[in-house]
Order: C-alpha cells, then sequence, then structure tokens
C-alpha cells in the first residue's frame, strides 16, 4: 500500500503536477490540504478520468481538504467539531479496515495573536478527538500539513525561526502528545538525519534551489502500520516543476500482510 500526502496550495491550480504524479506514482492514497475550493468547483472528473474516487470538504479560496482514493472511502467525516462557523480543516473516513485522518492544521500567523491561540485550541480538539474515537493499540493513519516542525534538523535556519509560528515550543510540546498518545512519525522513524524539507517558502528568493526549507508535512501512524511501513521518503521533483506548490509530496508505503 502506498499513501502520500500533499498541501497543493489550490488543487485546480496544481492539477495537471498532481494528476501527473497520480500516473506516475500510482498510489492507493493521496491526502491534500489546502484546495482553496469550494465544493461545487472541486475537480471530480479530472481523478474519475485517473482511477480515483475523492471525498472532499471546502470552501472559497481558504483551506479545504481531500481525500483520493483508488478504493471506497467510507464512514466519511466532515468535520472536527461542531460549529458553523468551522474551517475545512479536517476529514476522516475508512477505507477497508483502515481508518484515515487527514488534516490542515492553522499556520498561527505569529505567536500571542488569535490565529496562534486558535492553532494550540485546534491541535487540543484534534487530539481529543483521537482519544475518544481511537485506540492507539489499532491500525490508524493521521497525515497531512501540520505546520510544526518539531526539531532544530527540521528546518534550515532553527535559530532564525526560534519561538516564531510554526517553530514554537508550545506547538512542539503539542505535537509531542501525539507521539505520547501512540502515533509514530514515519519520515523520522526512517531517516534520521537533516536536510529533508516538505515545504519551501515562495518568498525566500531560489528558497527550494538552496534547499532552504521545513518539514512541516506528516504521515503518522499507530503501531501495527508502523510495523508494515517499508519505506518513507519525499518527492521533491514536483516543487522543481514550473508554477509548483510550496510543498511537495511525501510518501509511506507499507507491507499489505
Amino acid at each position: 500500500m502506498k499513501v502520500a500526502t500533499f498541501n497543493t496550495n489550490s488543487i485546480r491550480a496544481r492539477l495537471p503536477i498532481i494528476i501527473d504524479w497520480l500516473v506516475r506514482e500510482q498510489p492507493d492514497m493521496l491526502l491534500v490540504q489546502e484546495t482553496k475550493v469550494q465544493d461545487k468547483d472541486f475537480p471530480v472528473d479530472a481523478f474519475d478520468d485517473a482511477g480515483y474516487q475523492v471525498a472532499f470538504r471546502g470552501q472559497k479560496s481558504y483551506n479545504g481538504v481531500a481525500i483520493i482514493s483508488r478504493s471506497p472511502l467510507q464512514d466519511v467525516v466532515r468535520n472536527l467539531y461542531e460549529g458553523e462557523d468551522e474551517e475545512a480543516r479536517f476529514i476522516s473516513g475508512r477505507i477497508g479496515d483502515l481508518p484515515v485522518i487527514n488534516v490542515y492544521v492553522p499556520q498561527g500567523f505569529a505567536p500571542g495573536t488569535e490565529k496562534f491561540h486558535y492553532k494550540l485550541r485546534w491541535m487540543e480538539m484534534l487530539l481529543s478527538h483521537l482519544e475518544r474515537k481511537y485506540n492507539a493499540g489499532d491500525p490508524l493513519l493521521v497525515a497531512g500539513d501540520f505546520n510544526v516542525a518539531l526539531e532544530p534538523i527540521d528546518l534550515f535556519d532553527p535559530e532564525g525561526y526560534r519561538g516564531e509560528a510554526g517553530y514554537h515550543p508550545d506547538e512542539q510540546k503539542l505535537m509531542r502528545r501525539f507521539f505520547d498518545w501512540g502515533l509514530v512519525d514515519l519520515f523520522r522513524k526512517q531517516n534520521p538525519g537533516g536536510g529533508h524539507y516538505t515545504f519551501w517558502d515562495y518568498r525566500i528568493p531560489n528558497g527550494f534551489k538552496r534547499n532552504m526549507g521545513w518539514r512541516i508535512d506528516y504521515i503518522l501512524a499507530t503501531a501495527p502500520l508502523v510495523e508494515k511501513c517499508t519505506r518513507v521518503w519525499i518527492d521533491t521533483e514536483p516543487r522543481a516543476k514550473p508554477k509548483p506548490s510550496d510543498h511537495t509530496f511525501l510518501i509511506a508505503e507499507f507491507n499489505r500482510g
């Protein structure tokens, strides 16, 4: 089984890159974030033509999440919590016997702001959701853009960004609580070294070519899946294409047995 996550930064703008990647890599499942499209405008037909089914939740111009799968997605949930103003940041379901959660954690803007406090609250709500709905001893996959670099090796300038949104101790403390509950960072388990990133800010001149990036996208899994995981890697090729997202694809492969 091959699973990937990708922040698209507009799924319609990045559709040729995504479809080409699906045709080349043939994943069983792709979780995407920041689709930036209302549900009525989601490009379903393009994925149908490529042999994939899609479940999604979007909103105009901001946020948005989707699960793209070869197999039917069942028991779809599109809200992390009940609230009319909830942003489109969460979608979950089940593919066969495997529960899957796709998240787009708020960026946070800056410590001390309401946006940063909202980010921390949202992460707390996600953790509470896991504790209520799932058992860490059963298979579970949680993936997406968490907007948190956890360790100094997870960004190109840890001293320069220390204490800012995305590399703040309050966020890092919350991320470690997901691990304490029973999730494992699959990429870091198999790739202990630094210099591996999933996001390169457009605003840094030649940031991608200079590898001035952050590792803020994750594929997390409980122990039964960790045991079956055979490979985890970052595909940087799509980030080098014309008009790319500022993120790229993170992929994990698992034995099916």
